[in-house]
C-alpha cells in the first residue's frame, strides 16, 4: 500500500505544485513506505518533480537512488522510467553525453520488457534531445515507428507530447 503522502506528491505534480509535491514525496520516502516496494515509484515521482523545478543534481540523485533500490530488491517496473528521468536531468546539468546514455538505456529496458509506454516516454526525450542537437532526422527515425505502434489513447498526455515533438520535426 501506498503512503498517503506519495499518493498526494504524485497528485500534485501532476498538478504542477512541484514544491508541494517533491516535500510530500520526500515525507513518503521518509515514512514506512519508503522502504518497501513503493520505493522506486516514489523516487522516479520525486525525480520528476525535481528536474520541473530545475533541481538536476537532486533529480539525478533520486533518479540512481531508485536504480539502486530496484538492483537490491529485484523489482525492475521503474528502471525504464528512472533511467529516463535520470538521461533528462543529467542533460539539463549540460552533461549531454551522459545524459543521452541514460536515454538509451532507458529505451533498451523498456523495449526489453516490451514495456511500449516507456519506450514512447523515452523515445521522446531522446528525440526532444537530437532535435536540439540538430539531429532532426534521426530523431524521427527513432519516434515514428515507436508512435505510430500505438493504435488508440491518442488524447493521453504522453502520445500528444509525442505528436508534439513529431510535429516540430516535420
Amino acid at each position: 500500500m501506498l503512503e498517503p503522502q506519495l499518493l498526494r506528491g504524485v497528485a500534485l505534480t501532476s498538478l504542477g505544485a512541484f514544491d508541494e509535491a517533491a516535500a510530500c514525496l520526500r515525507e513518503g520516502l521518509a515514512g514506512p513506505a519508503g522502504a518497501t516496494r513503493s520505493r522506486c515509484y516514489g523516487l522516479a515521482m520525486l525525480a520528476d518533480a525535481l528536474i520541473h523545478q530545475g533541481k538536476y543534481d537532486e533529480a539525478v540523485a533520486a533518479a540512481r537512488d531508485g536504480l539502486s533500490t530496484e538492483t537490491d530488491t529485484g523489482h525492475r517496473q521503474w528502471k525504464a522510467e528512472l533511467h529516463r528521468l535520470e538521461g533528462i536531468a543529467l542533460c539539463g546539468l549540460n552533461r549531454l553525453e551522459e545524459g543521452q546514455g541514460a536515454l538509451d538505456q532507458a529505451m533498451h529496458v523498456a523495449r526489453r520488457q516490451g514495456a511500449k509506454a516507456y519506450e514512447l516516454r523515452a523515445a521522446t526525450s531522446l528525440a526532444r534531445l537530437w532535435y536540439d542537437q540538430g539531429k532532426r532526422q534521426q530523431a524521427r527515425d527513432l519516434l515514428i515507428p515507436v508512435y505510430d505502434w500505438f493504435t488508440e489513447g491518442f488524447h493521453t498526455r504522453d502520445l500528444k507530447e509525442a505528436k508534439a515533438v513529431l510535429n516540430t520535426l516535420a
